[in-house]
């Protein structure tokens, strides 16, 4: 920044007074755009293209319009999951405020749903198809997993989590279990209180089924619940806490400093080589812990995204992101040896190896920008196939990756490049 001062006059009543006029010029600053573009190399992620897109077009018009629900679109789908390799696909529509089902994984673009669920029918929207709550109605549901043969949804503004015992197979099948509420009725934030208990959340908004265990991103109360197998009965409490090193309390980072045990805003989950991830997008990390804690409060042992466990700022307080930062990641899925993460405000998809973890490690692939020095939602441009808009969810089975990118309301199928 240069400065040049000039001197003028101010007439008042009784005299002349000096004063100094500083004239301004501003000038980029180098220090924000280095040359990470050159410097660091990636490997592509995904392919170059996803092999079928859902809910919009491939290529969609620069000027959009409301998004009228039917069986061909999203608004704001926040989660999609592959049942089985040859067998559904069920996706969270979430600002319809209803589930789209597939009978088999779709392999082109736009083929329409065969089922829904939380609707009359596929061209209504409400929340909880604007009745009352039920086994088969949702409000802003999210995250979505299959549990081996069964279902379950985080179902977010209804403040539980339904599970469908078998595979739903036809519209607005109920759910047959419910967590977080007494029963199906109900539909209260922590049942009503101020405080939380192990059978109550507030604002769930991811689900998991790992290695025999459930688990839940209770996001407004700062935590994630474990299960140690899949629930049985409705209102079951969970038998296991992170985040929180008790049932009851919901404070961010537990009340204190961010630490190793500690969440703001908790979202994806995933099983990488034996290691329990969980993105903590409101501190902006991922966490990850050697193996499923089967105790209140532990520790992690890693973090990605920061260089330490008590350091939270998006890109670590830099403008531009770098291969080893995060700005709120939601979404985890895992690959084989790699751990993929949904870097949701730079609308970015990145890719860890299990060879590289330790905390604060660089990733090594990446999608959905032209390296890891960018940032930008369609990397600002209009949408096209192989750009991503505040991805939120993300979901793998086999080679295949479920893709829910959000602000281009779609969902899109990719297969693995690295």
């Amino acid at each position: 920044m240069n400065s040049t001062p000039a001197k003028i006059q101010l007439a008042t009543s009784s005299k002349k007074i000096k004063i100094n006029k500083v004239c301004l010029k501003v000038s980029p600053d180098p220090s924000l755009r280095v040359s990470e573009a050159s410097k660091v190399p990636h490997q592509a992620l995904l392919c170059a293209e996803p092999f079928a897109i859902l809910g919009a077009e491939r290529v969609p018009p620069i000027v959009t319009t409301g998004v009228a629900p039917d069986k061909n679109t999203c608004f704001g789908p926040r989660g999609g999951a592959l049942m089985k390799i040859d067998g559904a696909l069920w996706i969270c529509d979430t600002g319809h405020h209803r589930l789209l089902g597939w009978k088999t994984m779709p392999s082109d673009d736009n083929t329409p749903a065969d089922w829904v669920i939380g609707q009359k029918d596929f061209n209504s929207e409400g929340r909880n198809g604007k009745s009352a709550v039920s086994a088969s109605s949702v409000n802003v549901p999210t995250g979505i997993c299959a549990c081996g043969d069964s279902m379950a949804v985080a179902d977010a503004w209804n403040h539980r989590v339904l599970i469908w015992k078998t595979l739903p197979e036809d519209n607005n099948v109920p759910a047959d279990i419910v967590l977080g509420q007494a029963d199906f009725a109900s539909n209260q934030a922590n049942h009503g209180h101020d405080h939380a208990t192990a059978s109550s959340m507030h604002w769930p908004y991811g689900v998991s089924w790992q290695d025999g265990h459930l688990l839940v991103a209770d996001s407004e109360n700062r935590r994630v619940l474990i299960w140690q197998g899949l629930p049985t009965a409705s209102g079951q409490p969970a038998d296991v806490v992170l985040g929180q090193h008790d049932f009851a309390t919901r404070d961010e980072n537990a009340g204190n400093d961010p630490s190793a045990m500690s969440m703001r805003w908790p979202h994806g989950i995933a099983l990488w080589r034996g290691h329990l991830c969980i993105s903590d997008a409101g501190n902006n990390r991922v966490m990850i812990w050697q193996g499923i804690p089967d105790s209140n409060g532990m520790d992690c042992d890693y973090v990605l995204g920061q260089n330490a466990v008590d350091l939270v700022d998006h890109n670590q307080s830099l403008y531009w992101p770098r291969a080893y930062t995060l700005n709120m990641p939601y979404g985890l899925a895992v690959v084989k040896d790699w751990l993929l993460v949904a870097d949701t405000a730079s609308s970015r998809l990145l890719g860890w190896h299990i060879d590289d973890l330790k905390t604060g490690a660089d990733a090594r692939a990446l999608t959905g920008q032209l390296n890891f020095h960018d940032k930008g939602d369609n990397r600002w441009q209009p949408p096209c196939a192989d750009s991503v808009c505040w991805p939120y969810g993300i979901q793998s089975l086999d080679n295949v990756i479920v893709v829910a990118d959000s602000g281009n309301n779609r969902v899109s199928l990719w297969k693995l490049a690295v």
